[in-house]
């Protein structure tokens, strides 16, 4: 996140027009665009959300996320052969594929080009156009076929769309809640309840940073999530989860079993004050295990095999998967 401090000189005016003369003076972007990033919370004031009309103060500090991705305006993605995930099947609609863990889904911030995105154009570069409307003229589509996403240290089953038409109906579908996703995870202990359902509203901290559970002083946007689950098998210290979620929030999986007392193994941005580490787990060990959907008539299930860090972990626990 960039970091942008206000000086006495460019206090007493719009945040909105700020960014523009000071901030992206020689960039393509155009203040619409920046207005639509601030009410999307790309933007924060002293780590709080603004409106665009947001009158800035001397010392105010700005944060702006994913600053570089706003100078991709007029870039191209480019093509990586190098990087690397298994295909699991491909056809003129859709391409299913095993991601794995530490592969981020697309560029951000923090990366630009070594992303899945980046070695799919590579691989299917009539992806390209495929997608949500830009948000602009002109924009880079930074999402071409994706459908839906992993963390970048989640593992597992991923859909992407081939063409236009196919990317309408299976958004439609995760939107309808048509397509099952289940996964597997370590959790830390054992769960109270062996099997059941997680209702908690989620919601951003107020830093932006991670997902909360929502309360009565939630200040940013409040979203319901639903996830299933049960327990699969325990041992000593952990357990083995099978999660089905319902709704489609980011994080939803690794914050709902955090507020139940059992975060998953390896996830540093959830754990709990007294959650346990292993010194060989570099990882949330959460993984897409399966995918049910249907599509043009047709009916697909896939599943994909555990990843090596995660199976190892099950064979030395004794544990049969």
């Amino acid at each position: 996140m960039k970091k942008v401090i206000v000086v006495k000189n460019n206090s007493g005016g719009r945040i909105d027009k700020f960014l523009k003369k000071e901030v992206f003076l020689n960039s393509e972007i155009t203040r619409g665009e920046i207005i639509r990033n601030i009410k999307m919370g790309n933007v924060l004031v002293n780590n709080k959300i603004v409106k665009p009309s947001y009158i800035l103060k001397n010392s105010d500090e700005l944060g702006i996320r994913n600053y570089e991705l706003w100078n991709l305006k007029q870039k191209q993605l480019a093509p990586n052969k190098n990087v690397e995930f298994e295909i699991i099947l491909e056809d003129k609609n859709i391409i299913v594929i095993n991601k794995p863990a530490g592969l981020l889904v697309h560029p951000s911030d923090k990366s630009e080009q070594d992303t899945l995105v980046n070695g799919l154009l590579y691989k299917f570069p009539e992806i390209k156009n495929v997608g949500d409307p830009s948000t602009s003229s002109g924009q880079v589509n930074l999402r071409p076929g994706i459908v839906h996403r992993l963390d970048k240290d989640t593992s597992g089953i991923m859909i992407v769309a081939r063409n236009q038409k196919t990317f309408e109906e299976l958004k439609n579908k995760f939107k309808n809640r048509q397509i099952q996703k289940t996964y597997w995870a370590i959790v830390c202990g054992k769960l109270k309840n062996k099997k059941g359902i997680i209702d908690k509203s989620i919601a951003r901290s107020a830093d932006y940073k991670k997902q909360v559970i929502a309360s009565g002083k939630t200040k940013t946007k409040i979203r319901p999530a639903t996830t299933e689950y049960k327990v699969l098998k325990e041992f000593a210290e952990y357990s083995l989860v099978e999660a089905k979620p319902k709704t489609g929030r980011m994080h939803q999986i690794r914050v709902h079993l955090s507020s139940i007392g059992n975060p998953i193994l390896g996830d540093e941005k959830y754990k709990l004050k007294n959650t346990k580490s292993e010194k060989n787990i570099s990882r949330h060990l959460l993984h897409a295990k399966k995918i049910e959907f249907s599509l043009n008539g047709n009916d697909f299930k896939f599943e994909s095999e555990l990843p090596s860090d995660f199976q190892k972990f099950l064979d030395e626990k004794g544990i049969k998967s």
